[in-house]
């Protein structure tokens, strides 16, 4: 049975999340994600299966940001990011 087809929409936002790691990643900033990914990789995750999980974070910490109207919480992502692979709870 295969995974039900991502909408558009769906596959865009993924792909600009993962874009971000990746900028975050070239230039260090914030240091939690390479250390995040290097934790992650380093107890088996592939580095594929560690930038999704990433992504889910960020998505998760920008979703906070529009729900409360407020600034990006560098802090509590940084905090979420060091959290993984335990995704952070959705409220």
């Amino acid at each position: 049975m295969s995974a039900p087809e991502e909408e558009p929409d769906e596959i865009f936002a993924r792909e600009r999340l993962v874009e971000a790691l990746e900028n975050q990643l070239a230039v260090d900033q914030p240091p939690a994600a390479q250390a995040t990914l290097n934790k992650l990789t380093l107890v088996g995750y592939s580095r594929e299966d560690s930038i999704e999980l990433m992504a889910q974070v960020l998505a998760h910490s920008i979703g906070v940001m529009l729900d409360r109207d407020t600034a990006f919480d560098m802090s509590a992502y940084e905090q979420a990011l060091r959290n993984l692979p335990e995704l952070p709870e959705t409220t």
